[in-house]
Order: C-alpha cells, then structure tokens, then sequence
C-alpha cells in the first residue's frame, strides 16, 4: 500500500471512494453512513465515486440501486459518479428478475442520468455530458485549470463477454463513445493545466505490458480506450491523474512510465478497507498531485 502524503494548506479538495458498499445493509451501510459522514466534515470541493456501489453478490434490484443513488445525494460536495461492473455488467450473475445487465444499464441511465447537465450531491454543479449520442453517465467538469472526465470503463473486461451478442454490441458501441469522448474531452480541456480522468475499471490487472506490443493481453476491453487514454495524454503534455478502482487495492503508480510518463494513476481503496482519499491539487506546480487517507470512524485504522 502506498503511503499516504500530508495534506497541502492549499490548492483544490478532491475526495474518491468507490468500491463500496458490499454485503448485507444491516452490516454495511452504518460504516458507510459514517465515511460519508465524515468526507462531508472536509472543505472538499468535488467527490468522485468511481462506481461498483454494491458488491457482484447482491442482487440487482431497483430498490437496491435507488438506495445508493440515495447516497450519491448525501454528500455536500458535488460528486462525479461513473458506473461500476457491480451495477450491471456482473449483474448476469445472479438467478433473479434483475439479472439482464442491458435491462439494469437501462435503469441506471433512466434514474441515475436522468438529469446528466447536472452532477450529483446537495450542491450539484453543472456538467457538458454526452447524453445525445446516448452515453449520459460520459461527463466532464472544469473548476479553475482543472478539468475533470468521467468515462464509462468497467471491471469485467468492459462488458466485452461472448456470452451474449446484445453485450458484445454494447460493449462496442459504448467503448467507441467512451474513447470518444475522452479525445472531445482533452481537446476541450487543452489549455488547463491538469485533467482528471475517472472511471472503474483497473485497466493494469492482469498482464498489463507497457513495452509490448499488445499491452491488454487478458484485458482486451481495455484496449481502445486505454490506448486513446495514452495517447491524447501523451499529445496534451501536461499532469494527469487517472482515478480509478476495481480491485480495492489502494496504489499510486505510472502505468505509461515510457509512452506518456505525464499519466500519474490512482487506485482507491475499496469494501475490505472502507476508506476515502483526498486528492490536494495545486495547478501549475511541479508536483500538482498530494494524497492523504480519510479514516473510516467506524472501522479500525
């Protein structure tokens, strides 16, 4: 695990979690409850939650999903939110009513982004989205020199599974938008001097090879929109911070250390380890970047 950096006394307050919460409600939602609680004693100006709000175990009923929907509006902050595998995509899973992962995108998009120009939390800020081309969760936000892009990349190898033609049709369709919208977006963003990039998927898991040919071996998902990632990155030349989460374990390293060495990524922590980490961004610096661990009161440290 990546030591934690001392906060800074200035530059902008971010605050990401995501992966979280798994299990029975009775048992997980008081903890959660208490992160939530205190992320909302911080002077944050944005929270990211980089989705999975529901472990791959539970069913994935709409009442289950319009309760952490009902989270995501609880913080005081304005929050980013982009989907997780758990959401839908794993969905197939379980021998219930709800589990067509097309069926449970379909609801997220109608409830969750019915409203994509607007972000989530008690004080939601206004967002450019990519709702007309029909990928409303696609999002971007800029505060001062910082631009912040949500795209839909998900664990389970993007959706891109052989069980089912409906699911490789959308994994290609949303992939091709996604990357889309990541070049639109940097492109927009090009005279900021950092950009944020969030999404869920740990793209790095499996085999994961900078310097081969095919960096996605077991991951081939991955592969339009992690190279599009790299190389708008590479053209843009300046900080980049790529959240992200999936396997709940919580990293800061390089993943282009040679093609685009300006990408600094970051995994949250995750269920096991029910804790939050704010991101002090100071634009223009030599190291924009500082991190720090936000506790969970209710679980040991």
């Amino acid at each position: 695990m990546t030591p934690a950096v001392p906060q800074d006394a200035g530059g902008l307050r971010v605050i990401a979690l995501g992966d979280m919460p798994y299990g029975p409600p009775q048992e997980v939602y008081p903890p959660y409850e208490a992160l939530i609680g205190e992320i909302n004693k911080r002077t944050a100006q944005l929270v990211i939650h980089i989705g999975d709000t529901k472990s791959g175990g539970d069913a994935c009923t709409d009442q289950l999903l319009s309760e952490q929907l009902l989270y995501l509006q609880s913080f005081d902050a304005p929050v980013l939110y982009t989907p997780g595998d758990n959401e839908w995509t794993d969905c197939h899973r379980g021998d219930n009513p709800w589990s067509d992962p097309l069926d449970r995108l379909d609801f997220l998009r109608k409830t969750y982004f019915s409203t994509p120009e607007m972000s989530f939390g008690r004080v939601p800020v206004a967002l450019t989205h990519q709702g007309d081309a029909g990928f409303p969760e696609n999002a971007r936000y800029r505060s001062g020199r910082v631009g912040f892009i949500t795209a839909h990349v998900v664990g389970s190898n993007n959706n891109f599974e052989a069980r089912d033609l409906k699911n490789v049709e959308e994994f290609f369709a949303r992939s091709r938008a996604s990357s889309d919208w990541l070049a639109q977006s940097f492109e927009a963003f090009d005279e900021l001097d950092v950009v944020i990039v969030a999404i869920h998927a740990d793209m790095f898991e499996f085999d994961f090879n900078e310097f081969g040919r095919e960096r996605w071996l077991r991951h081939s998902g991955f592969r339009e929109f992690g190279n599009t990632l790299k190389d708008v990155a590479q053209s843009y030349g300046k900080p980049v911070l790529l959240v992200f989460g999936d396997s709940h374990r919580h990293v800061i390293f390089r993943p282009f250390p040679n093609d685009a060495p300006n990408v600094l990524a970051m995994e949250v922590y995750g269920a096991r380890d029910m804790h939050a980490v704010e991101i002090v961004i100071s634009p223009g610096t030599t190291e924009p970047f500082k991190f720090d661990t936000i506790w969970n009161p209710a679980l040991p440290q």
